[in-house]
């Protein structure tokens, strides 16, 4: 979930508000995800931007990964939220300003140029690798609720000016809890510029009007979803997962292939609004009342799915066609970001505070993602998990480390854990012994040292003391002790052999009564026999 302090709706609309003298009521703590509101009213979330924060700093921190999701198969939905003229079109990219600059485009065109451009990157590093590129079909809808009926904006044979005509697209559940739409135009795209083609085409096609309070104001909420279906060779499995490197190289020559599907929700809700301050009257009127019923419908979902003490009781989706359509991105199966724009002047003070009021809430929805794969793909991973653990179980039966008793009963070997704690032992003592001789030569050398000072003490004191003796005497107490420590360790070695000797030559005439007494009794057998 995000908190965004975004008062770029326009730079007129910043510039009437210093005109008619309004001051900043909203600051962000610096370093801290926290916003404050007037002096004493904080709010903390996952991200907050700034004022003078850019576009891009928005995309990386908050979007770019729920894109990388979506090769994995991941859903996700990324939403604006909050009063009307506080940036939600800004920022999600749905304005399509002829003059805008390329810092200034917001989500959707970002996360377009950052998909595509992962699609080429993921198939040049397949060739590269020698694999099979994987196989991408890129699909997009647009929609609209515009008075609680859904409306196609891709569709080019509806008639515009007949708003308020019953539209014929049903929104259905399918088995899994996701949510998809009948009677939808879809759209293949192959490039970004195609897929930016439709948007613009589509944004066009919205309903916008002028209010007091924004001169382009939605009177729509708006859908842009954006379907990727990926066919790709199964990764490999990991090396920690299997105990030999047979079993890898065995999986590695199959080109197994999956098939993972995702969908990304660009979702650009329209301004919540008083009548009172935005001046509608007639249609504008009703499309205000029923935005603020939807926005309401929508915050009955959250507060249900936020709240612990009603988690258990019944979420209120089909209240509006709005909640509907966004049931599998609210406590479903998708990452889900809320930006919460709001304007920092203090004329609009109260509808800031219950835009973050309604964001506070929205963080405490628990979404259960899960990977889209096909059942083809399920069945062919499962499979493929099954093989490799029936492999390492087999590898374990081969090694000795699994056996089975007389009476079928499964069990660890005992061998195998004391082989494996004598491995740990001889490693311990391996280290043990690498220390003592560190030990033992650094006595050795002490003990030479201290011999050698010795004698040339005694050597000073009869008057005969040389340097080149003293050196003479050094090398010669250090070639005695170096053979000390040998003749030590020779005699260590022949009494461990000895004792050896010992061991085997009273073992053989017991081997010899052994076999004498086996030979009488195999006469004797034979005897009785006979």
């Amino acid at each position: 979930l995000l908190g965004s302090s975004d008062s770029s709706a326009s730079a007129s609309r910043l510039a009437k508000e210093k005109i008619e003298g309004c001051h900043i009521c909203t600051s962000v703590t610096p370093g801290e995800p926290q916003v404050f509101l007037g002096k004493d009213k904080a709010f903390t979330f996952d991200y907050v931007f700034d004022i003078d924060s850019q576009q891009e700093q928005i995309y990386i921190q908050c979007i770019e990964k729920l894109i990388e999701g979506c090769f994995e198969g991941y859903n996700a939905t990324v939403f604006a939220y909050g009063q009307t003229g506080a940036g939600k079109t800004y920022t999600m990219g749905t304005g399509f300003d002829v003059n805008i600059v390329e810092e200034e485009q917001g989500i959707i065109s970002r996360a377009v140029k950052h998909l595509f451009k992962s699609i080429e990157e993921k198939k040049h590093i397949a060739i590269k690798n020698g694999l099979p590129p994987p196989d991408f079909k890129v699909n997009a809808q647009f929609l609209e609720l515009y008075n609680e009926e859904v409306l196609d904006l891709f569709d080019t044979t509806r008639d515009i000016d007949a708003k308020n005509k019953k539209s014929s697209i049903r929104i259905h559940e399918d088995s899994t809890g996701g949510i998809y739409t009948v009677g939808v135009t879809t759209r293949t795209v192959n490039t970004e510029s195609e897929m930016m083609q439709c948007l613009k085409l589509g944004a066009l096609s919205r309903t916008t009007a002028s209010t007091q309070m924004n001169v382009q104001s939605s009177r729509s909420h708006a859908i842009f979803t954006i379907h990727v279906c990926q066919t790709r060779v199964c990764p490999q499995i990991d090396a920690d997962s299997a105990t030999d490197n047979k079993i890898i190289s065995e999986s590695a020559q199959m080109n197994e292939f999956e098939t993972l599907t995702a969908k990304f929700h660009f979702v650009d809700l329209a301004g919540s609004e008083r009548l009172k301050r935005t001046g509608a009257t007639g249609e504008r009127a009703k499309e205000g009342i029923s935005i603020n019923c939807g926005l309401l419908a929508l915050g009955n979902v959250i507060s249900a799915l936020g709240d612990k003490s009603k988690r258990a009781t019944h979420v209120p989706y089909r209240d509006s066609k709005l909640t509907r359509l966004l049931q599998d991105s609210l406590g479903g199966n998708s990452q889900t970001i809320m930006i919460a724009c709001v304007s920092p002047s203090d004329r609009d003070f109260m509808e800031t505070l219950n835009t973050l009021k309604y964001a506070n809430r929205a963080r405490n929805i628990k979404n259960k993602v899960m990977i889209n794969q096909d059942r083809a793909s399920q069945q062919i991973n499962a499979l493929r998990s099954e093989i490799t653990r029936l492999q390492v179980e087999l590898m374990e039966y081969k090694t000795g480390k699994r056996i089975i008793d007389e009476e079928g009963v499964e069990s660890i070997n005992d061998m195998f854990h004391e082989n494996a704690m004598l491995q740990t032992e001889n490693n311990n003592l391996r280290v043990r012994i690498k220390a003592m001789q560190e030990t033992v030569d650094a006595l050795r050398s002490r003990i030479t040292q201290l011999v050698s000072d010795q004698a040339n003490h005694v050597l000073a004191r009869a008057g005969e003391g040389n340097e080149e003796i003293s050196n003479m005497i050094h090398s010669y107490i250090k070639e005695i002790e170096d053979l000390r420590a040998k003749l030590l360790e020779s005699e260590a070695v022949n009494e461990n052999l000895r004792k050896n000797l010992t061991r085997a030559t009273a073992r053989a005439p017991s081997k010899e009564r052994f076999r004498e007494v086996e030979k009488k009794r195999k006469e004797e057998e034979k005897k009785v026999g006979l």
